[in-house]
């Protein structure tokens, strides 16, 4: 098989001198530099730096023996774990390319995931069993030698991981990789849609790795991982955590209490959190009652964080608060200071360094600052290209007058007087009525000011008189009364002629995705079958 860095294209700006250190290379120091400093820290397990880089060697030399080449695949459905970790960083050590797997995919479509990315091995957590039962039939290219048990016997090839690794040695040689070199696929859709393979090769992680660096995700922090490992948005700051020697607490699901027990107790300084975790943990009643001194930044990303969010991270949660936008594509990387630049807190900052945001309209021109269009970006880190998807890779791109590729975003926004962005919807979700564009943004941040409303979307739905109109899902308050048809007059006093809410529908929740995404398509599919 063709080495995946050969399929696809470098769409990332040159750097003059840009020298590598893979991380499979940079931890194996740690392993003597400072071998009794935690590593990793999951439940009840603590595992050392020596003991972490003995398993990920382990594992490293295993998949080579077992025929691992430079560039293959290694595919794995877990939660997170000290196992999990070792998977990922023995596969990069091997010269392999991780593929982390939603477990909140069902069986057709993890199937579609395992088979597209042409990996040979699948490793599987016993909390994944009942998926792995459901798909072992339809993979094509996995033998069941190579299903193989993290933390117990799968029924269908009865080999864990301890089994798989008896008599190997852990002694470490990273085999040799290239900027070019592939170090993940990550996909974009688990849970509904036809996925999308994102490949990232060594030069987006290692620009990324060096700019999450400089927010001091290095070898002083001690980071809390509450977001699941197939993530970029986690994968953004545990990899440079990792490079850098620094301790992760691995939380295997997401409490907000646990989160906050966890940060007390381990002194925890960083953390990479999404809106609605946000919110979750601030809503703990006794939030105040913690001792948080110890966290240095906060991270936000996934969705913007409303200003009224941060203004209590701000006010009750010592340290900064940092929230970053962009795409697991990479292309587009802004950033917000919130400490420095508290007058833009409804915006996700300005563009980092070495990145380039522009706002296009319908026909691909770029607008001015302030006009609302289409957010495409230019950045370091960028994707080499969807995985057997050239049409739909060649789709997201636009090349700007002087040459150079942008990504687009498929988020509408706009640049102010200052350069800061404000995004303002999915292009796909922007509502068109009556021939007007209504931006669900604009609603949902109304509705969120009203005292009863504790969450709150909003959707096009059918209408024969406007092609679409807007319909607003709320959640209220657990001690909240107030009616729909109360909240629904109260937005449309507040709202533009043109933005006006047909309806107001009470939900007990909102879907969302385990990143905190509210999950509008789902939302939307009843009212357009």
């Amino acid at each position: 098989m063709k080495p995946l860095s050969e399929t696809l294209i470098n769409y990332a700006p040159a750097l003059s001198g840009e020298t590598l250190t893979p991380i499979g290379q940079q931890i194996q120091a740690y392993a003597c530099s400072q071998p009794d400093k935690p590593a990793l820290i999951c439940g009840d397990a603590s595992w050392s730096w020596a003991e972490l880089v003995r398993q990920a060697n382990r594992i490293a030399n295993r998949l080579r023996g077992a025929g691992l080449e430079a560039g293959d695949t290694v595919a794995g459905l877990s939660e997170n774990s000290a196992d999990y970790v070792a998977l990922y960083l023995g596969t990069l050590i091997a010269g392999g390319c991780m593929v982390p797997l939603s477990g909140m995919a069902n069986g057709e479509t993890l199937a579609l995931m395992i088979n597209d990315c042409d990996s040979r091995w699948l490793f599987v957590s016993r909390r994944n069993d009942s998926l792995l039962q459901e798909v072992q039939g339809q993979l094509a290219r996995v033998p069941t030698e190579h299903c193989i048990g993290l933390d117990y016997r799968p029924a269908t090839s009865e080999c864990n991981l301890d089994d798989w690794l008896a008599g190997v040695g852990d002694h470490g040689e990273q085999t040799p990789v290239t900027l070019d070199s592939p170090f993940n696929l990550i996909y974009s859709s688990g849970t509904t849609g036809t996925p999308k393979g994102i490949l990232h090769d060594y030069r987006f992680r290692s620009r990324q790795i060096r700019r999450m660096g400089s927010y001091g995700l290095n070898g002083d922090a001690i980071n809390l991982v509450s977001t699941p490992l197939y993530s970029n948005t986690t994968l953004v700051s545990v990899l440079p955590t990792l490079f850098h020697g620094g301790t992760l607490v691995l939380m295997a699901k997401f409490d907000a209490r646990e989160f906050l027990q966890l940060a007390q107790r381990f002194r925890v300084s960083h953390a990479m959190l999404v809106p609605v975790q946000f919110q979750r943990i601030l809503a703990v009643p006794d939030f105040d009652e913690f001792d948080l001194s110890s966290f240095r930044l906060k991270l936000c990303t996934s969705a913007p964080l409303r200003g009224e969010v941060i203004e209590q991270v701000m006010q009750r949660w010592p340290g900064n608060l940092r929230e970053v936008y962009g795409l697991t594509e990479g292309g587009i990387s802004t950033s917000l200071d919130c400490a420095a630049h508290p007058d833009k807190w409804d915006s996700v900052g300005t563009p980092t360094e070495g990145s380039q945001v522009r706002i296009l309209d319908e026909a691909g021109r770029e607008l001015p600052r302030g006009e609302i269009g289409e957010i495409v970006g230019r950045a370091g880190a960028m994707m080499r290209g969807y995985y057997h998807r050239p049409t739909q890779t060649q789709d997201m791109l636009w090349t700007s007058p002087e040459g150079d590729t942008f990504f687009r975003s498929g988020d509408m926004g706009r640049l102010d007087e200052d350069g800061f962005l404000y995004i303002l919807d999915r292009r796909k979700d922007m509502i068109i009525s009556g021939g007007f564009n209504i931006y669900a943004a604009d609603l949902e941040q109304v509705l969120l000011t009203h005292p009863a409303v504790a969450d709150a979307a909003v959707i096009g739905v059918p209408s024969e008189q406007w092609g679409e109109t807007p319909l607003g899902l709320v959640v209220r308050r657990a001690d909240a009364q107030t009616r729909d048809s109360e909240l629904l007059a109260w937005a449309n006093e507040r709202l533009g002629k043109t933005q006006r809410l047909a309806a107001v529908e009470l939900r007990d929740d909102l879907p969302r995705s385990t990143i905190g995404k509210v999950l509008k398509k789902e939302l939307r599919a009843p009212y357009w079958a």
